[in-house]
């Protein structure tokens, strides 16, 4: 396979990727094998119509797709780790030769690592964060504190209030006709959460238990769903449950609980844990304003690829964490009206901020001879091992060779960060 690459601007670049032939004919045998049992002809039973029949009566082409894009993915993966370039993106694959007798040959086009060119990042000046605790925030979060530990109790007797959290059942309908991913069952719904499309969370207060009820909203004009978007809707509700808060007072029953001997020793105890969590705000805080100033100071060109496959890691990222709260990216979207595309644009700025920042870090640690020592790297399996619940040798086995080097890359820039934040100076 050879790979030749054209550097385009902005640091993008296209790699040639060409598959010989004989090997192309073993994916197009595959594709057949894979396809054969789908295919009729008269005279012959299902899965027994020879590759060249097929051929000859829907095109030597017939298999020629589903070959390429069993070929592609190895093949791509085998340019990528033979490439000397840094390769930042995902691929962009456009095919270039399909056809028989002949190389199968395709283009890829990424996004390469882009050179940076460092400005002051040691002895750089940013603004001290007081981690002084105020009798405000103590009294603040004694009051948080006793929201956590407030009961939702069954109310009887009244009807929803702003607050509540109800349990309702709901189906929705535009133009009489019921949508698809528009109903619910027992879902719990807190009123004034904001969770569901803009007016429909109001229009429950008032509203008694076993009470059916009608809900008019009219979906954003930006809604990810086209059939759906600026349409007037009507749900059709029906509300079983209805709980209210009741937020324990401060006194020593609560102390007591909360495994204190007064209210006073309860407290100095919230005061203590303010304290280091401020601390490490500030240190934190410390942190982020030494990364932006030598980002800053720094100049490189980031190309647009390589942001957008981080905006798609994130968006990834935050689907996982709604899973794991029985919630799909879809749902997420219909509740909100957000659409993939807004939620592309609202991750952007944080993709590329995150994306300059180890770029800056890395050539730090570059330039200072920064590096993970095989003692770091282990104390780090150790800390994975113990997390998931594993041997530490299982865990060692499940880890790649190029997992182990941006493991080691990830490492080295901790220590970056240490160095520039410990060389900062606060005004």
């Amino acid at each position: 396979m050879s790979l030749p690459m054209e550097k385009l601007e902005h640091n993008m670049a296209k790699i040639t990727i060409e598959v010989p032939c004989e090997e192309f004919e073993k994916a197009v045998e595959r594709a057949y094998q894979k396809n054969k049992n789908r295919i009729s002809i008269p005279g012959f039973r299902k899965g027994k119509v020879p590759r060249q029949m097929m051929e000859k009566m829907y095109g030597k082409e017939v298999f020629f797709d589903d070959a390429a894009n069993m070929i592609i993915p190895d093949a791509y993966q085998k340019a990528f780790e033979e490439c000397d370039e840094e390769i930042v993106s995902s691929p962009k694959i456009d095919v270039v030769q399909l056809e028989a007798g002949k190389p199968f040959i395709f283009t890829a086009e990424v996004a390469l690592k882009p050179e940076v060119t460092l400005g002051e990042y040691k002895g750089v000046e940013v603004d001290k964060v007081s981690a002084e605790v105020t009798e405000e925030e103590i009294e603040e979060q004694i009051k948080k504190e006793l929201e956590e530990q407030s009961r939702q109790v069954v109310v009887e007797g009244r009807p929803v209030q702003d607050g509540d959290l109800t349990v309702i059942d709901f189906e929705g309908f535009v133009d009489g006709v019921a949508f698809e991913g528009g109903k619910g069952e027992n879902y719990s719904l807190t009123i004034g959460s904001g969770s569901f499309i803009p007016g429909f969370e109001e229009q429950l207060i008032g509203k008694n238990v076993d009470e059916e009820c009608e809900v008019n909203v009219t979906f954003p004009e930006e809604y990810h769903a086209a059939d759906l978007a600026g349409k007037p809707a009507v749900f059709k509700c029906k509300i079983h449950e209805i709980k209210e808060k009741q937020v324990p007072a401060l006194d020593a029953d609560f102390a007591d609980d909360a495994g204190f001997d007064s209210v006073e020793e309860y407290k100095e105890d919230v005061k203590k844990n303010l304290a280091e969590k401020k601390e490490k705000a500030a240190k934190d805080a410390k942190e982020d304003a030494v990364i932006d100033l030598i980002v800053a100071n720094a100049t490189m060109d980031v190309p647009d690829a390589m942001v957008e496959t981080a905006q798609k890691q994130m968006i990834d990222e935050f689907a996982q964490q709604l899973s794991m709260q029985g919630l799909s990216l879809d749902q997420y979207f219909m509740f909100t009206g957000m659409t993939k595309e807004m939620m592309m644009e609202q991750t952007k700025p944080r993709a590329e901020k995150r994306l300059k920042a180890r770029l800056v870090l890395e050539e730090i640690a570059k330039a200072e001879g920064i590096e993970a020592s095989e003692e770091e790297y282990e104390a780090q399996l150790k800390e994975m091992a113990d997390g998931y619940k594993m041997d530490m040798e299982k865990v060692r086995k499940m880890i790649s060779a190029y997992d182990k080097k941006q493991m080691m890359k990830d490492l080295a820039i901790k220590k970056a960060i240490d160095f520039v934040v410990e060389n900062a100076k606060e005004k």
